[in-house]
């Protein structure tokens, strides 16, 4: 704009301008979603046995295919410090921590989604949105302090938080914010002064929950700054459709519901970090509408039982087919020129390999979307080979011992970690104990 004498004119687009309309085009949104999937899979169906782009997805991933432009399926990652691990490895999975007692409390370190949302709170209404199987601390997110960050299971209170009225209006919500400020101010004044007459371990477990309060307290300041500011307004098919009366007997609905909540609040920015637990180490949802009546926890534990090594197979397929759903769904919404799934990078898999025996090595993982922040898809990244040489899955304890320790000591978890990361202009050289970005997706 060229300003003078109280008018304003608009210039056309010159050449020195072009720094700010690559500000402009740098400045659109980046997204990342992480989905776990509990207690593995079944490794001897699952596998992928054959590296590069004329690969075969393996049956359980055949819902993937139309996708194959979009996704990266990658063998053999694993946590150098999640060897050996049991149920801890849905805590550790975006932390890489090792997993220690500590005064008989459980010590996390910062998960990779919240340096994300560090980056991009100040741009979205919310910071992050934590999603689970189960309420409370069954959470895939850590903060900084190595506190979990509580998700939610139920979809219409999910859809009430993001898009429903404040309860009473604005001034109403600004009053009870600025109560909840004035009792967290007492709570942390209070709390100093216990500090400093304590013993050492009761200190760490007073530490855990300043850090709970701390994290109230900058959500506090958020909600606060957004008040003013019109949540979208959602059309009343979508709204009702998101505010049913789910049950998780019904797992197909429930999760495609789950699905439809996460690509609404991606579209609208709400947020754009987001973690969802299907399903925890100890807590699955049986498939009745596909004759599975046992949980995955269950039905992780076959040891060798043909039947029951089948039906997770059909567990894992029915997974799949719901993260394909959700894959669909981005794809099918315009962001601009591009669409929802090019400007979102999706993680999809777990912590652990396989459940009967918990091997914790070749974990099941497949990276998509996010071409529009340049990955690169089309391949079939394999870190097992050329060591191994070839995948001998009828010789099951053989893979398992593949899916019980490393064939690549250098082919962490961490690694793919950083390189979203990286994606999401988090300014890091190193994520826990990565050695570098997967340069084969980049």
């Amino acid at each position: 704009m060229l300003r003078g004498l109280g008018a304003t004119i608009a210039l056309p687009l010159l050449d020195c301008m072009s720094p700010l309309r690559a500000a402009a085009i740098a400045a659109k949104p980046r997204r990342s979603v992480f989905i776990y999937i509990p207690n593995g899979v079944n490794v001897l169906t699952w596998q992928i046995t054959k590296a590069g782009r004329d690969y075969e997805l393996s049956t359980p991933l055949k819902s993937l295919e139309k996708h194959r432009e979009n996704i990266t399926p990658i063998s053999g990652l694993h946590h150098p410090n999640g060897i050996g691990q049991a149920h801890e490895c849905q805590k550790v999975w975006l932390t890489a921590a090792k997993v220690s007692q500590e005064g008989g409390a459980f010590r996390n370190t910062v998960s990779a989604d919240q340096l994300m949302a560090e980056v991009t709170a100040p741009l979205t209404r919310f910071s992050s949105l934590e999603l689970s199987i189960s309420r409370g601390t069954t959470t895939l997110a850590w903060s900084r302090d190595g506190v979990p960050l509580p998700a939610e299971d139920n979809p219409k209170a999910v859809f009430t938080r993001l898009f429903g009225a404040e309860p009473g209006g604005v001034d109403v919500q600004r009053r009870r914010l600025n109560r909840r400020h004035s009792v967290l101010d007492l709570v942390l004044e209070d709390a100093k002064q216990l500090r400093r007459g304590i013993g050492g371990e009761d200190r760490m477990k007073l530490d855990e929950y300043l850090t709970a309060v701390r994290e109230v307290e900058v959500r506090t300041e958020r909600l606060d700054s957004w008040l003013n500011i019109p949540k979208p307004v959602v059309d009343g098919k979508t709204a009702a459709n998101l505010t049913r009366n789910v049950s998780k007997t019904e797992a197909g609905d429930y999760y495609r519901t789950m699905y439809d909540l996460m690509v609404l609040a991606l579209r609208t920015d709400m947020t754009r970090v987001i973690t969802y637990m299907s399903g925890s180490e100890s807590h699955g949802l049986a498939i009745p509408e596909i004759g599975i009546p046992q949980t995955r926890h269950e039905l992780s534990h076959h040891n060798g039982d043909p039947e029951q090594m089948a039906r997770l197979s059909r567990s894992d397929a029915f997974i799949t087919e719901q993260f394909t759903y959700f894959l669909d769904q981005l794809q099918a919404v315009k962001d601009g020129e591009e669409n929802l799934l090019d400007r979102t990078m999706v993680l999809f898999g777990s912590g652990m390999a396989y459940g009967h025996s918990h091997g914790n090595a070749n974990l099941p993982t497949i990276l998509a979307g996010g071409k529009s922040l340049g990955l690169k898809h089309g391949q079939h990244i394999d870190y097992n080979l050329p060591k191994l040489q070839q995948y001998d899955l009828a010789n099951a304890a053989g893979h398992y011992a593949v899916c019980s320790r490393p064939v690549n000591s250098n082919a962490r978890l961490t690694n793919l970690l950083l390189t979203m990361l990286h994606k999401m202009e988090v300014n890091t050289e190193k994520f826990a104990d990565s050695l570098g970005p997967v340069s084969e997706v980049v």
